[in-house]
């Protein structure tokens, strides 16, 4: 009796056995990825996506309508000290390339669909990171004037718009 229960019982909790799926799932599966891989590195390439990835203020006039902010920069009293990650990106890593990424994939849907301003204008969510970044470096400076704690902190981009891309 013992035998049979250990065979019963072994029978019982085995899993069903695994059926393979079909060749034409498989082939399908190993196009979707492929063609995935291949159109997104394809896209990388060509869009010099690695130069996203460096503080180079020259990879931002990849697109063409960055071309007159970066004149303008290349101009601009910041030139010296600062790059466009410097005004543009939070000075935290984790920060910096969640930044770059959204902004990314903001302006790539943007030019793909030729969806955006001319001239290019800076959004909500950049805006706040410049301003944050202008206390980082003049912080100091306008102590007396920054109203940190208040509901509406003053906005240094009101009156300095054109600093760094004059």
């Amino acid at each position: 009796m013992s035998t049979n229960t250990t065979i019963t019982q072994s029978k019982l909790e085995s899993p069903p056995p695994i059926r393979s799926a079909p060749f034409w799932l498989w082939l399908l599966l190993a196009g979707l990825v492929g063609g995935i891989i291949g159109l997104g590195g394809y896209t990388f390439i060509y869009a010099e996506g690695a130069s996203y990835l460096s503080d180079d203020p020259s990879a931002c006039i990849n697109c063409h309508v960055m071309q007159e902010v970066y004149d303008g920069w290349n101009r601009g009293s910041h030139k010296a000290v600062a790059t466009c990650n410097d005004c543009h990106t939070p000075h935290t890593f984790p920060g910096k390339y969640i930044i770059k990424g959204i902004n990314g994939w903001n302006h790539s849907v943007a030019f793909t669909l030729n969806n955006f301003p001319e001239p290019i204008q800076i959004t909500p969510l950049n805006h706040a990171v410049a301003l944050e970044n202008c206390l980082y470096c003049h912080g100091a400076m306008v102590v007396a004037i920054s109203h940190e704690g208040s509901t509406e902190p003053t906005d240094c981009l009101r009156c300095h718009a054109e600093v760094g891309h004059k």
